[in-house]
Formats: structure tokens, C-alpha cells, sequence
């Protein structure tokens, strides 16, 4: 039987989910669930049903996990306790400093609900993840460092487009080169966020707008911008449309640690992702998560989990013996 799939939410990240279940056979999308009007809404599944996110009550027992697609600033802290209450949920919140806090709302909404939520998938928080945990834990003596880019920050995106007077807004993550030649070539620095990092957001202005106003607003917004070295650029829809329709992404985390009597030998770990689109792959972790949460779901857990949580045999459609025997 197929794993019952809803997206509550539906935009960029949301058609990355579906096209990604299209590539799973083991999974189903059932329903779609919009605070717009669920008739003006097209997806790209046959025989889908989209309905209003007022009616998401009434499709408990048909979704096996419901994944939650708002924008980590001001919808998921909301969202995925609430839910969390009547469905076993993903989610991927990313707003790295706020996630202790919102592991325990929704910990404690699952428990009260008998369900099982993880929060914070997809590649970092997520995949990346893994690989800081996994290399600390290897080279416990040294340093890791994770950078982002360039691309498109779908989060900090979604946190400019709801500063007051913004219509549209992209913004791009560049990591900075030097400080990425350092580790490689063994330092062990201790960087400010600024130092490894900088944010360009293109910005489309509402009629009337007051630009310093709206970019004053960018620059210091907490969690977001403020710790970094930001330029902000004011362009028309249709350079937004021409220049800046494509949502590329990626990284890398670095482990510089050493090994051996006094530290003798330098040991160094390094795992890339480069992206062509962000939301799709970041919808094909949540679509092979989504098998775990269903699985762990079934054997009886609860409450609120994470990628540790998670061991990869829930993740691949393969039997435990075939995972052995292929990928071992």
C-alpha cells in the first residue's frame, strides 16, 4: 500500500515534493491544502484533490504524513504544532538559532497528539547536518565549518518579501572564497558569520515604497541579515522575471581535524552539493524522509524528531537485505 502523501502549503518547495513523490512509487499524493481558493489552484498530479486548509481536519485518517510547507519566519512555528496535533508531519524549518525552541513546541503538540513530527529536513538543516555530526564525531579533534552557495536562500528570500513595501524579493548566499581556501589548506580559523559569508537580495518595491526604508529594514533584520555584509538591489519585475527565475543552491561542509601522537597528521573531510534547483532536491529528502516518519510512525514512536533521529534504512524503498547487498 502506498504512503499517503499531503502537502499543506503550495509554491516553490511544494512542487518540489510533488514531482519528487512521482519519482517514488511507494508514495501517493492524496490532497493539497491552500489558504487560497482551493478552484483558482492548478497542480501538476491528476486526480489530486485541493482544498482549503480550513478543511485539513477532515482528511485525518486518509493522510499517512502530511508535509508542511510555510516559510520558517512566522508559518511554521504556527503550523506544525498545530498540525502536529492530528498528523504525522514534516516540516523544514531553518532558522538554524530558533530550532531548540521549536523542537520542544512541536515535541510536546506529537506526544499530545500520539503522532510523530520531525522537523528541520531537507540538506541543512538535514543532509548537512549529518555530515557536521558524522565528521565531529570521527575527527573529534579539529574544527568544521559549513558554507553556503551561491544560490538562492528560499528562507531568507520569504523573510524579505514580508518587509513592508517589498513586492518580490531573491536573495543569494556567496560563501567567500578565502575563508573556504584557509580550511582547505588546514588552518583551523574561528570566523564571524560575516567573514564566511555574504547576502545579495534583489528586491522588487511595492508602488510607493520607501527603498532606504526597505533596505535598512533587510539589513538588520535579525537571524537573518544583520550578521552579515549585505547588498541590496532594487530591479523591476521583469528584470526579477528574466534574471532571476531559476532557484539554484548549494554548499559544502569541512572538517579539519587531526589524528595520530600530538596531532600529528592532518585529516580533512569535505561533502558538496551543487544544485540546480533547490526546492526540487529539497523535496526529494522530504519524499524519502516522509517513508522514515511513516515506518517509525508505525512501529509506535512519538513526539518530535530530527535526521539523528533517523537511521538510512528507513529512508530507501529497497528491503534491509537488498540495502546490504547493493550499498553496503
Amino acid at each position: 500500500m502506498s504512503i499517503r502523501i499531503g502537502i499543506l502549503g503550495y509554491g516553490n518547495l511544494s512542487r518540489g515534493i510533488e514531482n519528487a513523490i512521482r519519482q517514488n512509487p511507494d508514495e501517493e499524493l492524496v490532497a493539497v491544502f491552500t489558504r487560497r481558493d482551493p478552484s483558482a489552484l492548478k497542480v501538476q498530479t491528476e486526480g489530486v484533490t485541493v482544498d482549503h486548509v480550513d478543511h485539513v481536519k477532515d482528511y485525518i485518517g486518509k493522510i499517512d504524513v502530511l508535509m508542511i510547507c510555510g516559510g520558517s519566519a512566522t508559518d511554521l512555528p504556527k503550523q506544525t504544532p498545530e498540525y502536529a496535533k492530528y498528523f504525522n508531519v514534516i516540516d523544514s524549518f531553518d532558522t538554524h538559532a530558533k530550532v531548540p525552541e521549536h523542537f520542544a513546541n512541536v515535541d510536546r503538540a506529537a506526544k499530545e497528539g500520539g503522532k510523530l513530527a520531525m522537523i528541520s529536513c531537507g540538506w541543512d538543516p538535514g543532509m548537512f547536518s549529518l555530515q557536521r555530526i558524522i565528521a565531529e564525531s570521527v575527527l573529534p579533534e579539529g574544527k568544521h565549518y559549513t558554507f553556503w552557495g551561491k544560490g538562492v536562500s528560499q528562507g531568507h528570500s520569504d523573510a524579505a518579501r514580508r518587509v513592508n513595501g517589498v513586492k518580490d524579493a531573491r536573495s543569494y548566499t556567496l560563501p567567500v572564497e578565502s575563508a573556504m581556501d584557509m580550511v582547505r589548506h588546514g588552518e583551523q580559523p574561528v570566523f564571524t558569520a560575516r567573514e564566511m559569508h555574504k547576502r545579495e537580495v534583489f528586491v522588487v518595491l511595492e508602488e510607493g515604497a520607501d527603498a532606504a526604508a526597505v533596505e535598512h529594514a533587510i539589513k538588520t533584520m535579525p537571524d537573518y541579515y544583520a550578521d552579515y555584509d549585505v547588498t541590496v538591489h532594487f530591479i523591476s519585475e521583469e528584470e526579477m522575471k528574466r534574471d532571476h527565475a531559476e532557484l539554484p543552491h548549494g554548499g559544502f561542509v569541512m572538517r579539519s581535524g587531526v589524528t595520530g601522537e600530538n596531532g600529528k597528521h592532518h585529516e580533512f573531510i569535505e561533502y558538496k552539493l551543487n544544485l540546480d534547483s533547490n526546492p526540487e532536491f529539497t523535496g526529494s529528502v522530504l519524499a524519502a524522509y516522509a517513508r522514515a516518519v511513516d515506518r517509525m510512525a508505525q512501529k509506535g514512536e512519538t513526539g518530535c524528531i530530527t535526521v539523528f533521529d533517523v537511521a538510512p534504512k528507513y529512508l530507501s524503498p529497497k528491503s534491509e537485505e537488498e540495502q546490504r547487498h547493493t550499498l553496503l
